[in-house]
């Protein structure tokens, strides 16, 4: 015992300051007298069992406090110290984790049922007002699984059962998938040893083989990684037994398990990490279906990183996963890598709202709904973040810079489309006020307010863009589709005709399958938005339609003194709400030459200038210009015509991502004397393309590049 504490001190000198490490010491001391000469079943001293703990969650980067509790947090329960003697000696925030903990240690399932599981992780995480409780609470267990062998049957089995219905589920929300996975193993070890040894076997036997292929797999990618001049590290690992067990149980031979063998690419930068899988794609074939993209995606529990599965040169099946180093830190630690302990008071609800699945668990505090989580997860996953209070106590995690209005959406979207005011502190502040940590924001609504344009230019959250956005959409469309509906009326009104008379059932179906229309809504608002008139309508249905070409062509015509509001890409001679659509026979970009083509049931199409399809059909075509977009981008197709003989992908992807330009699809073409890759991107302009046109040109082995 000694020597682990001496082992144990010398490794918090490494990461602690002095004066911690001097009250880590004093939490030894206090802990080696409060359980004097306590034995554990296997008979080692009482107080290596919270050493150990302590250490797991060493590795985890837990602030010194955490480590205190951990010390400690059995001295009640199996000690003889009293939560009033921790907080004399170690302060109330370590005496708090070890009083909660050590309630939360009475706690057990009183039988195998999924309710009572549920009905008991609902207690712990309830309890656990402070995320490093249940940080500490997994530890724990994680230890007491590692030294279960002394336990009888009955108590190791209801400990398992604990273990995989409540504990593992809760690792796994928090993302904490190393300690999830080895908890997962070791109740497979306990519940089920013969599956357990017989895949261990199957494991062992092929041991050597195993590394053996992944060495070599590491080397080669290695090579490539170097080659490009990617920094990067490595790790290799052959699958849980678990994690096979899983996959068996859920009728997958062995055979069929591809990620038996597997190796993650840990990158600096996330263009690194689309660069990489690019070049392993490059030199080996990809598994059909097993491509994964969790960074533009993420998972609910916020862990990001690209997966794809290959096949080796060696005929094994690889799981690749390619991630940042902030990316694999939490993928390996989950919450606990994003402890930010300057910030303690707010960690209960930072915990809740990590933990989305068990919203309204604490009783004076509401977390975020499934849906509203998921809006917000790629625009703010690792933002910096601030906490506000509501007046009740609660606390809301938002991203830096957030304003009422996105602290009224958080709480609910009626708050938020219904606010007239904001106070924070006390004081009355606009609602474009940006707020700060530890605010106590009020918001004050009317029951006859709607939200209002202008909140768009200074919300920061996706949530409160998405719903502010939405209620002017809809309110938009039924503006549009009512006006529609009267400018038909009044067109029917002067004609002498019926509506009843002419829009029977029959005659709405064929309009609507003619015009490619929904239904009678959509038939109004089309008219709203002057994409038809109400008079080719009319003569539509009574059988003296002109050509619906020809009613675009006189639209487009008329002269409009309308100031342009157009919202689109395409301005047709300043008019706005014509169906366009860009053709894709030539791909026009922003800053080519382009014309309107007019074509039936589609509106508009825009091609090049020059483009063969529409150069002899002088008569259809119309004026249009580019309407410039920050964020538009547009699909191209380049045909590179390059020397036979060895595979430039990895090279034609590394020169678009040094472009910051999208590569959408590859393909190769293989001819006699040459290899052409028809390679699809998407880019801003015609003076971006040329500019990555250029760039590939450079290159001594491309003989040609052309547009497509």
């Amino acid at each position: 015992m000694e020597k682990q504490i001496e082992e144990f001190i010398e490794k918090c000198h490494q990461i602690y300051p002095e004066e911690m490490v001097k009250k880590i010491e004093q939490a030894v001391t206090f802990a080696k007298e409060s359980h004097g000469e306590k034995k554990r079943l296997d008979g080692s001293p009482y107080l290596m069992h919270p050493l150990a703990v302590s250490e797991i969650l060493l590795d985890y980067g837990v602030d010194g406090e955490t480590i205190l509790a951990s010390i400690l947090h059995e001295t009640i329960n199996h000690g003889n110290s009293t939560e009033e003697e921790i907080e004399e000696n170690f302060g109330s925030e370590v005496a708090s984790i070890v009083g909660t903990i050590s309630k939360l240690n009475h706690l057990e399932l009183n039988d195998d049922s999924l309710y009572s599981a549920m009905n008991l992780r609902k207690i712990l995480v309830g309890m656990s007002e402070d995320v490093r409780v249940l940080l500490l609470k997994l530890a724990d267990r994680l230890h007491n699984l590692r030294t279960a062998d002394a336990l009888d049957k009955e108590t190791l089995k209801k400990k398992v059962t604990e273990t995989m219905n409540v504990l593992i589920p809760i690792a796994h929300r928090l993302g904490m998938y190393q300690m999830k996975g080895e908890m997962e193993d070791l109740c497979l070890k306990y519940s089920k040893p013969d599956v357990y040894a017989d895949i261990l076997e199957r494991l062992s036997g092929a041991e050597k083989k195993l590394k053996d292929s992944l060495e070599e797999m590491e080397e080669s990618i290695s090579e490539m990684l170097d080659e490009h001049n990617i920094h990067y590290r490595m790790k290799s690992r052959v699958k849980s037994v678990y994690s096979i067990y899983n996959k068996l149980n859920n009728g997958k031979s062995w055979d069929t398990i591809y990620d038996i063998l597997a190796l993650r690419v840990i990158v600096e930068e996330v263009s690194d990490c689309y660069l990489t899988i690019g070049l392993i794609h490059a030199k080996y074939r990809p598994i059909p279906g097993r491509f994964k993209d969790y960074i533009a995606n993420p998972k609910q529990n916020m862990y990001q990183s690209l997966h794809t599965g290959v096949f080796g040169s060696d005929g094994n099946r690889y799981e690749i996963q390619v991630r940042t180093e902030e990316m694999d830190e939490y993928a390996e630690k989950g919450v606990a890598s994003h402890f930010a302990y300057k910030e303690k008071h707010y960690m209960k609800n930072v915990m809740e709202q990590k933990l989305e699945i068990f919203r309204n668990l604490i009783e004076s505090s509401e977390s975020l709904s499934d849906v509203e989580f998921q809006s917000n997860i790629e625009a703010e996953l690792f933002s910096e973040s601030i906490y506000v209070f509501t007046p009740k106590g609660d606390v809301l995690e938002l991203p830096k810079g957030a304003t009422p209005i996105d602290f009224a959406y958080r709480i609910h979207s009626d708050v938020g489309d219904k606010t007239v005011g904001a106070i924070v502190n006390d004081v009355i502040v606009p609602l474009s006020h940006p707020l700060q940590n530890d605010d106590v924001v009020t918001i004050k609504t009317s029951a006859n307010s709607t939200p209002n344009k202008e909140w768009l230019n200074f919300v920061v959250t996706s949530h409160a863009r998405n719903k502010i956005k939405a209620y002017f959409s809809k309110q938009e469309k039924e503006n549009y589709t009512e006006s529609g509906k009267n400018i038909l009326l009044n067109e029917l009104r002067k004609k002498k005709i019926p509506f009843d008379t002419l829009f029977t059932q029959e005659n709405v179906k064929r309009i609507c399958e003619e015009l490619k229309l929904e239904n009678l809504d959509e038939l109004y608002f089309s008219i709203g938005t002057l994409r038809f008139t109400a008079s080719y309508i009319i003569a539509f249905l009574t059988e003296e339609k002109k050509d619906i070409q020809d009613i675009l062509l006189e639209k487009v015509q008329r002269k409009s003194n309308d100031k342009n509001t157009n919202k689109g890409d395409i301005l047709v001679n300043g008019y706005d709400n014509i169906l366009v659509t860009l053709g894709k026979c030539c791909h026009p970009v922003y800053g080519d030459e382009i014309v309107g083509f007019i074509t039936k049931g589609e509106g508009i199409t825009v091609h090049k200038k020059e483009c063969k399809n529409v150069s002899n059909k002088k008569e259809r075509m119309i004026d249009v210009s580019w309407n410039m977009k920050e964020d538009a981008t547009y699909a191209v197709t380049l045909q590179v015509i390059v020397e036979p003989g060895k595979n430039h992908v990895a090279d034609l992807v590394s020169r678009a991502c040094e472009k910051n330009i999208s590569v959408d699809a590859i393909s190769t073409k293989e001819k006699e004397n040459t290899t052409i890759y028809e390679m699809t991107i998407k880019v801003k302009d015609k003076e971006e393309l040329d500019g990555f046109m250029n760039s590939l040109e450079m290159y001594s082995f491309v003989k040609e590049v052309e547009r497509i």
